[in-house]
């Protein structure tokens, strides 16, 4: 194989697919895709459930007709693709040090990188639940796995914790494979997951969500016999007096996804402890000249279709990197302000040549707010929601000649509705 490369993207997913094919499509032809499965598509492939692309292509598709489309764009395009090839280590100079049966542990160099690795899901060991460790506990997206792709049932008697999008769609698809879910519990006192995922998932099927409870007790020796549920109060401590008892056999987690940023970190970039992703500018370009980020390893999206759109900015960035060379960088920083979790992307270059997305989400539920965002004391950009959630991600447009006379921090805020 080649040991030099215009641009090497980490990871198959959506994020990388998509990128590859924009980065081509910019000009680019020497590229390659490095992934550590067996094919490329990620998560995709075991997400048989359809709601997929209704943004993008305006239709109805499970998550592998999804990767599909993107796949046939790869190939089409001749992009070289290795799969079985995982990635050990990231340069800060752009070297990219892989394994695989075929070629063993490789290393090659390229003008510019673009990560897209993805997330993993947060287990049991990060929560601190008492009781032994039996059988029967899984997270959801292994369990998804194991009965989408495996064809296996991981258990009958099931209760979840944690609302996440994965936990919730979980819940539907044991019901329809025969199992009970007796419960959906949520430590937050609102749903991690989209609002559509709550309504089919769980309103459809009569599952109940309990919101600020959690599980407090895991019981079963050789595997899961129970559990003990409570509500928590407003610190999140479990209340006394409230215990709930569930029998079951199986416990599925799904509590949130952590952004896959070994090599990131490796590569000496600098990191946002709000998204647990690099810290990136308008294009998706990280700290270190030449090295992007897209995709969930970036942030946590709630839709594929948004991936698949920031990956074609990270792509066509790097393309543009990759012809035209690095140039100088007149930034302004981004901020979040009172009730906004995180703002990305949290760099703005002033050159931009064009408008500038902000995406951001919200730190608890809110009705008839305004979204602003605000600039030497300045409101230079704001948008009305009816509801915003923290489950949903949000977005503010700030247009080109804005950014452009921006000069000091850029604050992003939500004002609540004043009552009369």
């Amino acid at each position: 194989m080649k040991r030099e490369y215009e641009i090497v993207i980490i990871g198959g997913g959506p994020a990388g697919l998509a990128a590859a094919v924009a980065a081509y499509d910019g000009g680019v032809r020497d590229l390659a895709i490095f992934e550590r499965e067996s094919r490329t598509g990620g998560i995709l492939n075991q997400c048989i459930h359809n709601g997929f692309g209704l943004t993008r292509f305006k239709e109805s598709m499970t998550g592998p007709e999804y990767a599909a489309r993107f796949e046939r764009e790869v190939e089409s395009r001749g992009i070289e693709v290795f799969t079985d090839t995982t990635v050990l280590s990231l340069g800060a100079d752009k070297t990219v040090t892989a394994i695989s049966p075929q070629n063993g542990v490789f290393t090659v160099r390229a003008k510019a990188v673009i990560l897209a690795m993805g997330c993993r899901e947060r287990s049991r060991g990060a929560l601190n639940i008492a009781g032994s460790r039996p059988a029967g506990i899984y997270s959801a997206g292994t369990a998804q796995k194991y009965v989408n792709i495996k064809g296996y049932l991981p258990g009958k008697d099931v209760v979840i914790l944690g609302s996440g999008d994965i936990g919730l769609i979980m819940a539907r698809r044991m019901t329809l494979e025969g199992a009970r879910v007796h419960a959906v519990c949520e430590i937050m006192p609102y749903s991690s997951g989209l609002r559509r995922n709550i309504a089919q998932c769980l309103d459809d099927f009569n599952i109940p969500l309990y919101l600020s409870h959690t599980i407090t007790k895991i019981e079963g020796a050789e595997r899961v016999t129970g559990v003990v549920v409570s509500r928590v109060d407003e610190n999140k401590r479990p209340i006394p007096g409230t215990e709930m008892h569930f029998k079951c056999d199986t416990v599925l987690f799904s509590v949130g996804l952590i952004p896959e940023n070994e090599l990131t970190r490796g590569a000496g970039i600098a990191m946002s402890p709000r998204t647990k992703g690099a810290i990136v500018d308008q294009n998706r370009e990280t700290q270190i000249d030449g090295i992007f980020a897209c995709g969930n390893v970036l942030q946590v999206h709630d839709l594929v279709d948004f991936v698949s759109e920031e990956a074609e900015t990270a792509g066509a960035a790097a393309a543009k990197y990759v012809l035209g060379g690095r140039r100088e960088r007149d930034e302004i920083e981004v901020t979040n302000g009172k009730n906004i979790n995180y703002v990305l992307p949290q760099k703005i270059d002033k050159n931009t040549e064009g408008d500038v997305k902000l995406y951001f989400r919200v730190s608890n539920t809110f009705r008839d707010c305004t979204v602003k965002a605000e600039c030497g004391g300045e409101v230079v950009a704001e948008r009305k929601r009816r509801i915003a959630t923290p489950g949903e991600m949000e977005a503010l447009v700030l247009k080109r000649e804005i950014v452009a006379s921006a000069e000091g921090e850029l604050r992003v805020y939500l004002e609540e509705k004043e009552n009369d």
